[in-house]
């Protein structure tokens, strides 16, 4: 699962985010597009192939969706409440078509796959619904819709990757983006509905991603986030080569070092790691290339052996925690982070305690927390009970968020005396006087500008004097 964010200090998912893409010439455009996005980091890389499908049939974006012909959510499923935000939303955007004759609002993502009769027939919320793996047929759905059609493709496909789309890079700071490498996810947990959204696991050819990755490199992007359900399972077999002679599987520590080559000043980073599939060929890639980021995201979603089991994480608590002693003994600086759900079902005040003590042991530089929201069609619906009251659910996650509050706090005064080398990613969101970037751990650093001549996209050592929970606060040290 990919990471979504309940914590606004570490909002790096931007729920509900407007995406603006400015052109040149905005007249060259003959209807505009306005789109919204929700969730995880795929959410948002989607859109942006999207928004190079719309642009190749002659959409451009706005940032005003009183002006758009069409208005596009893309969605979330893996909460309810995520479900009721864009519920939510798509009644206002109904309103604003009433008014509004040949307006379109379509629903992109988990959500369309999931409710596409609900949103078509029974709600008349939306004229157009597509599925993740269907944005090939968005221009015709458009065409349809605009005859009064109601248009929908929800079809999952074995081989989709949109490895040939050079996605349009989306209200870009023009130093970090995602680069997706995969899509769906084989992993049946329980809680999740991923699978059923997604499909199955397939990789994108490496070509591609490489291709991609260069070419984001020499438009002066300087951070690329390789994007997976589950990146550890990237694996792809390229075609023989010209003299007919067998090319080996290429896996993700090898994506890695492919990627990594492009350049030393073209920073790695990656996300979902599962902590059953990162292998020490990949933590070996991480110590091998300086330009690859030591941090990773490994979810842990519970303490208790027995709650893993229920949710079929296939490992244990102490496997996970082994693990993490080998992330620690092979980049010992290595920064971590996890999901955690509170109150799946069954769970016990002990098995509540073992997450906390897990997360204790782990000691996460932060962490994407939830309480338990049972997913229509999941394998936990069908099996279990949700039998956790909801008050015990927010008083046990109370507890989670406090106990990664104090090892965030914790974690970031380790750091104070040390030095890191910072990509500058653009001003503080408190003041143009003071530059933010993030650690190679992936920890947000803000330092005053002074007179120092820098711009977004370059790298400068800072020494970190003081903290917040969420913040380090330094110094340029050197230029």
């Amino acid at each position: 699962m990919l990471d979504l964010v309940t914590d606004k200090k570490h909002d790096e998912t931007r729920q509900g985010e407007v995406f603006n893409a400015f052109v040149d010439d905005p007249n060259q455009y003959r209807k505009l597009f306005y789109i919204e996005s929700y969730g995880c980091q795929m959410n948002f890389a989607d859109s942006e192939i999207v928004a190079s499908i719309l642009n190749e049939n002659g959409f451009g974006a706005t940032g005003n969706f009183k002006e758009a012909n069409l208005i596009l959510i893309n969605t979330c499923s893996i909460r309810e409440k995520a479900e009721q935000t864009v519920r939510k939303r798509l009644t206002e955007f109904r309103k604003l078509k009433q008014k509004t004759p040949g307006m379109l609002v379509g629903v992109l993502g988990c959500m369309a796959e999931r409710l596409k009769s609900k949103f078509l027939e029974e709600e008349k919320l939306v004229d157009i619904v597509v599925g993740p793996d269907a944005y090939r047929s968005l221009p015709a759905l458009v065409e349809e819709a605009e005859t009064g059609q109601k248009a929908v493709n929800v079809l999952l496909s074995r081989d989709e990757t949109y490895g040939d789309i050079s996605p349009v890079r989306l209200d870009s700071n023009g130093v970090t983006a995602f680069v997706s490498i995969m899509r769906g996810c084989n992993n049946m947990c329980s809680f999740c509905v991923v699978p059923f959204t997604r499909g199955r696991e397939r990789s994108r050819d490496v070509e591609s991603i490489v291709n991609e990755c260069s070419d984001l490199f020499n438009k002066g992007f300087r951070e690329v986030t390789l994007l997976g359900q589950n990146v550890d399972s990237y694996y792809y077999t390229p075609h023989s080569s010209k003299d007919g002679a067998s090319i080996s599987p290429i896996t993700f520590a090898g994506l890695l070092e492919l990627v990594a080559k492009i350049s030393p000043e073209l920073r790695i980073r990656f996300s979902t790691s599962h902590p059953k599939d990162i292998t020490d060929d990949v933590l070996h890639t991480i110590v091998k290339y300086e330009n690859i980021c030591n941090y990773i995201h490994l979810p842990v979603q519970s303490g208790s052996s027995r709650i893993l089991q229920l949710m079929n994480r296939t490992y244990t608590r102490e496997w996970y925690i082994a693990k993490v002693d080998r992330i620690r003994e092979l980049i010992p600086d290595c920064g971590l982070s996890a999901d955690v759900i509170a109150g799946f079902c069954s769970e016990t005040e002990e098995d509540h305690a073992n997450t906390l003590s897990i997360m204790e042991y782990s000691k996460y530089d932060m962490s994407y927390m939830f309480f338990y929201s049972e997913r229509p069609g999941t394998l936990a619906e069908r099996r279990y009970e949700d039998d956790i009251p909801e008050a015990v659910k927010k008083r046990r996650l109370q507890e989670i968020v406090e106990a990664q509050n104090k090892l965030s706090l914790e974690s970031n005064k380790r750091d104070i005396g040390k030095k890191f080398k910072v990509l500058i990613e653009g001003n503080s969101k408190k003041s143009d006087k003071d530059w933010m970037g993030r650690s190679s751990q992936n920890k947000v650093i803000v330092f005053p500008k002074e007179n120092h001549h820098l711009k977004k996209g370059d790298y400068v050592n800072v020494e970190v004097n003081d903290c917040t929970q969420a913040t380090l606060l330094g110094q340029i040290t050197n230029v």
